[in-house]
């Protein structure tokens, strides 16, 4: 029995590798694994990390491309693709445009489809933009629903799924970030271009992220203000800014925080951390600021606080925890609670210590028990 697994993004690589993994060791399923190039420079350190070769490579991905365009290039090669190979089923994860693609051209061919980190939801289709539509969409064409929390099948089932095709099993990201950090924790990784004295100090480290479109233009320029007022309250604090490659992020990092008339030795900016590195890098920070979803789940499996600079989160679970607080891009918002948890010691550890709501490391395994289930009903039927 064949099981597609369609991704494009390293977010999507992180969270399917697991899966794919298990299937390679699993007698009676065969793993096709259809990667699309969308994040073509930071998809392939991902596979290479976990030693995954893709069955196909679409190498979507080009210069200004809308999202109308990127989405008919999708369907067209992931038709051809499902033609071609005729999976049983397709596994498509979160809510990229690849999943979203994945999962429309297999429900077009009737191929039975399961959505991977189902679920999440903010109630705001323009919050995230577009993923918040996207989750939406691929949730109404699916027959598996594997939602990461009990959270997240509530949201589903007030959305009308049939409660017999939802199954809680834990997030997949878990199980990669245990998969990688015993290797951190047992090789000695250098990362490019990072100092290896503050890498092996104890000095305060402030890490961050960020790449929302929803934050382009004046929200991203709020957030970079707050680095710079946070980097000169805190000089004995490293503000590490690894910038993700879009030309809508670089551009006002690089104006607010890489200025050379203005400068600030504690912020050191860097190029895009592979999958290694960074967890390299999470495990040596003090806190995260960031607005991406992975993080908010990962960070706090390793007891690090974090502050998302996002006005609406999907992954509520993180906020009850009491592992995530939301700041939004508000300037103001960003420097207090940054500064109370450099301050705060009580503050800092009822953060770290709390229990993160994501898992155990075992979700891949569930998963591929229940598509094995569901495949071998399927032939019976």
């Amino acid at each position: 029995m064949k099981i597609a697994v369609v991704l494009g993004t390293r977010p999507e690589a992180i969270k399917m590798a697991p899966i794919v993994l298990k299937l390679k060791d699993h007698s009676s399923l065969t793993p096709l694994l259809c990667a699309t190039g969308q994040h073509r420079e930071m998809l392939q350190p991902v596979l290479e990390l976990f030693e995954l070769e893709p069955t196909v490579n679409f190498d979507v991905m080009k210069p200004n491309q809308s999202l109308n365009s990127l989405m008919a290039v999708l369907l067209q090669h992931l038709d051809a693709f499902f033609t071609e190979h005729e999976p049983d089923l397709v596994l498509v994860q979160g809510d990229t445009m690849t999943a979203l693609c994945g999962a429309l051209a297999a429900f077009y061919k009737h191929i039975p489809v399961g959505h991977v980190e189902a679920g999440l939801r903010t109630g705001d289709l323009y919050s995230p933009w577009p993923e918040e539509a996207h989750r939406v969409l691929i949730g109404r064409v699916c027959q598996l629903h594997f939602a990461p929390t009990t959270t997240s099948e509530q949201h589903l089932l007030r959305e009308s799924t049939p409660p017999d095709s939802i199954f809680v099993t834990g997030n997949t990201v878990i199980d990669a970030l245990l998969q990688v950090s015993e290797k951190v924790d047992n090789e000695a990784i250098t990362i490019e271009g990072f100092p290896d004295e503050i890498m092996k100090g104890d000095q305060p480290l402030v890490l961050i992220t960020g790449h929302r479109r929803e934050s382009f233009g004046g929200g991203l320029a709020s957030i970079c203000r707050a680095i710079k007022r946070l980097a000169r309250q805190f000089p004995n604090v490293y503000f590490v800014y690894p910038v993700h490659l879009n030309p809508n992020v670089r551009g006002p990092v690089n104006e607010f925080l890489n200025d050379p008339n203005d400068p600030c030795d504690n912020i050191i900016l860097m190029e895009p951390l592979s999958y290694l590195p960074f967890v390299t890098m999470l495990k040596r920070s003090t806190l995260l600021l960031t607005d991406s979803g992975g993080i908010q789940e990962e960070a706090p499996g390793l007891g690090k606080p974090v502050l998302v600079t996002r006005e609406k989160t999907e992954r509520t679970e993180a906020v009850d925890a009491g592992t995530v607080i939301l700041v939004g891009t508000d300037e103001e918002k960003i420097v207090a609670e940054t500064s109370r948890l450099l301050t705060d010691q009580d503050a800092y550890d009822q953060m770290a210590q709390a229990i993160n709501p994501y898992g155990d490391g075992q979700s891949a395994g569930r998963i591929i028990q229940i598509c094995q289930e569901f495949l071998q009903k399927n032939r019976q039927a």
